[in-house]
């Protein structure tokens, strides 16, 4: 039983005063009863964030930061035929023009219909098949594009993106330079042809995001998945990217009264489990391990601080 939360933990001064102040008694059990297996320690400004990284791992993927095939993955799965072609996500999106940056929206502030999604999809691909890219409709904010380019093509994760300067995740050394170039200016071509579409008018009138652009990410030829893949419960990621600090503290009691108080459980029956904690840098995987008579009594006195913990990822 292996169970991974992303975005255990934030890198602002307000996660860490929320973290200090929640009563985690479940974690902070379990905690105490497993062993620091493995640090995959990195920094807020990596493309894939430690999720990204521990998921991958755990699938046995080969890959570097900012390239491992989740689209092709996320593609197989929405029953697309995926083949050996290089897969990516184009996740139709809001960017918010400010007076020194823009910012990219969460999508599901969109809250897009599959009626306005189809919509939107139909008026653009043209334009990316103009450019010899196949592209294909997973689902209201899952389009996915194939191309070869997208076979070695670093990407920021859309989880990275979000909520920030979108100028910060479109940079690139020479490699990444021509097919950057692409992508900038097929979003630019994106936003012309959809500012003055029926769809963005009706979104205006209702007072909701219009759609005018998109963020390219997941690239990679598919890979195998491992069989015993983690359980990923993600209900930490919406609060904490919008910096809801009451909804995050609210997520994280429900999550250790639930899964982590079922993960403790199966603890405490001796059976095998492993917990792996996601922040915005690290990722530290937790795991039972044999301990001597002493170790467990010790163990019963050492308390562990939950708080601590969580702010290290």
């Amino acid at each position: 039983m292996h169970l991974l939360i992303p975005f255990a933990s934030g890198e602002s001064e307000a996660a860490a005063h929320v973290l200090r102040d929640l009563a985690l008694p479940n974690l902070t059990q379990l905690l105490g009863r497993l062993t620091l297996a493995q640090r995959d320690d990195g920094d807020a400004y990596s493309m894939s964030p430690p999720h990204e990284r521990a998921l991958a791992a755990a699938h046995g993927w080969r890959g570097e930061d900012g390239l491992y095939p989740f689209a092709a993955q996320a593609a197989a799965r929405d029953g697309l035929a995926v083949g050996d072609a290089a897969w990516a996500f184009v996740t139709p999106c809001h960017w918010l023009v400010g007076r020194d940056h823009i910012t990219l929206l969460d999508p599901a502030a969109l809250l897009l219909d599959e009626a306005e999604s189809r919509a939107a999809f139909e008026a653009v691909r043209g334009l990316f098949e103009s450019e010899g890219f196949r592209v294909e409709w997973g689902g209201a904010t899952r389009w996915y594009a194939a191309h070869d380019s997208f076979a070695d093509l670093h990407t920021a994760s859309l989880d990275r993106a979000i909520g920030r300067n979108v100028e910060l995740w479109l940079r690139g050394d020479a490699a990444r330079a021509a097919p950057l170039n692409l992508v900038r200016r097929l979003q630019s071509e994106l936003q012309l042809l959809l500012y003055p579409h029926a769809l963005n008018d009706a979104r205006e009138q209702r007072g909701v995001p219009t759609l005018n652009s998109f963020w390219l990410s997941g690239c990679g030829r598919p890979q195998a998945d491992a069989a015993d893949a983690p359980t990923v419960d993600d209900r930490l990621r919406a609060p904490l990217l919008a910096e809801d600090w009451v909804a995050w503290a609210e997520a994280w009691r429900a999550l250790d009264a639930g899964p982590l108080a079922q993960l403790l459980v199966t603890a405490r029956d001796a059976l095998p489990v492993t917990l792996t904690l996601c922040g915005e840098r690290n990722a530290h995987r937790f795991a039972a391990a044999p301990r001597s008579a002493w170790q467990a009594l010790r163990a019963r006195f050492d308390r562990v601080e939950a708080h601590a913990v969580l702010e290290a990822l």
